[in-house]
């Protein structure tokens, strides 16, 4: 399994997955068909099917588009989501197969929003595609859920993946993220380490994804919500109260 990932918008991420014994391929939330079909051709692959992570027209919109460059294509979505273009829904816990080894389960979050995780041969990481549930060092708005939802996604379901999982979202929000990490946990070494890494990344232009399951849980504080220490630092005694509590943090924050 490879994966390859392409920049769109102003910042969103879509991404190539490919089977390597069959060269057939996948791609997640192609909002640039265009760039999509054309990386796919450049690596000799044939696209088989889309992943759509959740219905928000940076993430969905090109999957019209795809359905006419690539006749009899599937197209995947929450069941739960109002998917533009969307020919198979997907329910939690469903499996999708792509060529001879790779496998993807699916974990629905908030309103049908669904995160791909995605397996390979036995000695390859496996790899989860979050779209807006979890950024690096981040996590999406509560617009379509709760705190409770969010908890469960990210703490419960997300947190209970393989450490060595490669965690690829849908925006590159890495740097902002980091800032407002350190103001919820300023003596933090892994985040002042992060960020440092982060800015220099994107100064040389270049990506900050991947990252890891066992990385977000030493960096990301929403994740590390669970932990008694980081709800004592925002005046909370419970995991989602505290989760709660620092998304209102971030939402207010001017960084």
């Amino acid at each position: 399994m490879k994966i390859f990932h392409y920049p769109c918008l102003e910042d969103n991420y879509a991404y190539l997955i490919i089977d390597e014994a069959t060269r057939e391929a996948a791609v997640v939330d192609p909002v640039e068909p265009e760039k999509l079909v054309k990386a796919a051709e450049e690596h000799g692959v044939q696209i088989k099917l889309v992943l759509t992570t959740h219905h928000h027209w940076d993430h969905a919109g090109g999957n019209e588009k795809m359905k006419e460059m690539i006749p009899g294509i599937k197209i995947y979505g929450g069941s739960l989501d109002k998917v533009k273009g969307c020919t198979d829904e997907v329910e939690n816990g469903d499996k999708i197969s792509l060529g001879a080894d790779v496998n993807t389960s699916n974990f629905s979050h908030t309103k049908g929003h669904i995160s791909y995780y995605v397996t390979g041969k036995e000695a390859e990481d496996p790899a989860v595609f979050t779209g807006d549930t979890l950024f690096i060092a981040g996590c999406g708005k509560f617009f379509e859920g709760t705190a409770e939802q969010m908890h469960q996604s990210l703490c419960v379901t997300l947190a209970s993946l393989p450490k060595h999982t490669q965690v690829y979202c849908g925006h590159e929000y890495t740097v902002k993220n980091l800032q407002f990490a350190q103001t919820v946990e300023p003596e933090n070494a892994k985040i002042k380490q992060k960020l440092s890494w982060a800015q220099q990344q994107r100064q040389a232009g270049l990506p900050t994804i991947p990252s890891t399951i066992e990385e977000e849980m030493e960096i990301n504080p929403f994740v590390r919500a669970d932990l008694p220490e980081v709800q004592a630092k925002v005046g909370c005694g419970s995991p989602v109260e505290a989760l709660g509590k620092i998304r209102q943090m971030k939402d207010s924050w001017r960084g």
